[in-house]
């Protein structure tokens, strides 16, 4: 089985977004949709299927779901919809040497998909989703030197 780099994943549509939720739970946490509707609190998985179907839930319930799969391409779908840049906090690890070669990589793809959209051999679609995960990881770097920059306090750590 080929698995998916799912970091390079972009939803089509809110409905796209939700098969890709539960896809995502199926492969990487062996979930069934079944499981799924159980860790949402709902009274019966039918209620999900019908969600699926539509394209349609409540927004209530959108970051349940989410939290259930493990993962947010549905607000990411809606995010991006909206021409917002969604971008994931980093974290307070250190910056490793393979962050920055898979940084440099991902300018190397995304100018290499804008180039073959130029020339008409890739959607604007795939050149969308890969500019968007560019700018992604662009701005979490950013926000790793902001951070940097100004460190939070240590409020019940250190020397009295």
């Amino acid at each position: 089985m080929n698995n998916r780099n799912w970091k390079r994943v972009t939803p089509r549509s809110l409905r796209h977004g939700m098969e890709l939720c539960l896809q995502y739970a199926k492969e990487k946490h062996n979930l069934s949709i079944e499981r799924i509707a159980d860790r949402m609190g709902l009274s019966s998985h039918w209620t999900l299927y019908k969600w699926l179907e539509s394209g349609k839930m409540p927004a209530n319930l959108i970051r349940p779901f989410e939290v259930a799969c493990g993962c947010t391409f549905v607000t990411r779908f809606i995010a991006t919809s909206a021409h917002k840049l969604v971008i994931d906090i980093p974290s307070s690890k250190p910056v490793a040497d393979t962050d920055l070669l898979a940084l440099q990589t991902g300018f190397n793809e995304a100018v290499n998909v804008l180039a073959a959209f130029y020339k008409g051999r890739a959607e604007a679609e795939e050149a969308l989703g890969e500019l968007n995960r560019l700018l992604t990881d662009i701005a979490g770097h950013r926000a790793r030197v902001e951070c940097a920059a100004a460190p939070e306090l240590d409020l019940f750590g250190g020397a009295e």
